[in-house]
């Protein structure tokens, strides 16, 4: 086995000092030009890498951030944890991420582990998990943000929106286009303050309406899923004329599934969303969702964490949502 090349290698083949080596490496902008290219060719040539555990003990810093989300197979975290990587890595961050697939337990262990790996930072989705974990962070030390929820008073800074007010004006619409007789799919809400939300903004619409509540399924995440609470959803009530998704992946699947059943969307039942994906703009009829600001959302999120390695206070921050009106929905038929 070939022996790892070290910093001294370097220092040799380039003719320079080791300090100088270690300058090049972590300040280049105070090494002459001349100098600094010297030893990045050497660096190159011979295949250096840094110790990196040797650099974080002296720094008493990983520069690393972690981020622990409920899945990889959800686009909708996709733009915003982009977003939140390229305000880090412009900073000198590397980002860990993790997935726990909405169960408790695992998310658990992924934040314990991130800790035990010297993460400097953590982002979590939303606030639903043991209050034994924030404990846990508090002790440690660690700076820890939730985004895609909201809540000036939680156990951590957030930064996100807020899913029952977004879903509850969305619902107040369809009611004024004069729906009465509304289903809604959701992702399941234990675990999950975000479906949670968006359940109760549309159940409080209705029952300031004199409504009662939505016909509600809950299923997994995915286009198949969707549809098929879609068909349950009709099982239970065919007088639906509004059904409401908590997702626009569950609003798409459910969108197929109206064709199967002989139903004209709008003309027959309305479909909306929540998010603003871009499938949602891409489906036939196009989506009417929730328009999610994901972007921006990822990018105060790791503008917040950085503010508190810097030793700051940071507070929490509510990000606008609205209502994208597209072909999807319409008033119910006469």
């Amino acid at each position: 086995m070939p022996r790892t090349p070290t910093l001294e290698d370097v220092a040799t083949r380039a003719g320079v000092s080791t300090a100088t080596v270690s300058r090049c490496l972590n300040m280049p902008e105070k090494v002459v030009e001349a100098t600094r290219q010297r030893v990045m060719e050497a660096v190159e040539a011979l295949g250096y890498a840094p110790n990196f555990s040797a650099r974080a003990l002296v720094a008493k810093r990983t520069l690393t951030i972690g981020a622990v989300i409920p899945t990889m197979e959800n686009a909708i975290f996709a733009e915003g944890i982009q977003a939140f990587q390229d305000i880090l890595q412009a900073a000198g961050y590397t980002l860990l991420i993790a997935s726990s697939g909405y169960d408790p337990a695992t998310e658990a262990e992924a934040i314990r582990t991130l800790v035990a790996r010297g993460a400097d930072g953590l982002l979590l989705i939303g606030f639903d998990r043991d209050p034994a974990l924030y404990s846990f962070l508090d002790k440690q030390g660690i700076p820890a943000v939730v985004a895609w929820a909201y809540d000036a008073a939680g156990p951590l800074v957030s930064v996100g929106f807020d899913s029952r007010a977004a879903m509850h004006h969305l619902a107040c619409h369809a009611i004024g286009l004069g729906h009465r007789h509304i289903g809604m799919i959701s992702a399941r809400q234990s675990g999950n303050d975000r479906a949670r939300a968006r359940v109760e903004g549309v159940t409080e619409a209705m029952r300031d309406a004199g409504l009662g509540a939505p016909v509600l399924e809950e299923t997994d995440y995915g286009i198949e899923e969707g549809a098929a609470a879609f068909s349950r959803l009709l099982d239970r009530d065919p007088a639906l004329t509004l059904v409401m998704c908590g997702n626009d992946v569950l609003a798409a699947g459910a969108t197929r599934q109206a064709e199967q059943h002989g139903l004209s969307v709008p003309r027959d039942i309305s479909l909306t969303g929540f998010d603003d994906l871009e499938l949602a703009r891409l489906v036939t009829p196009a989506l009417t969702t929730v328009r999610v600001p994901h972007r921006a959302m990822g990018e105060a999120a790791a503008r917040t964490i950085l503010a508190a390695l810097a030793g700051e206070t940071p507070s929490a921050r509510l990000l606008p949502t609205d209502i994208k009106l597209r072909e999807s929905l319409g008033p119910p038929r006469a």
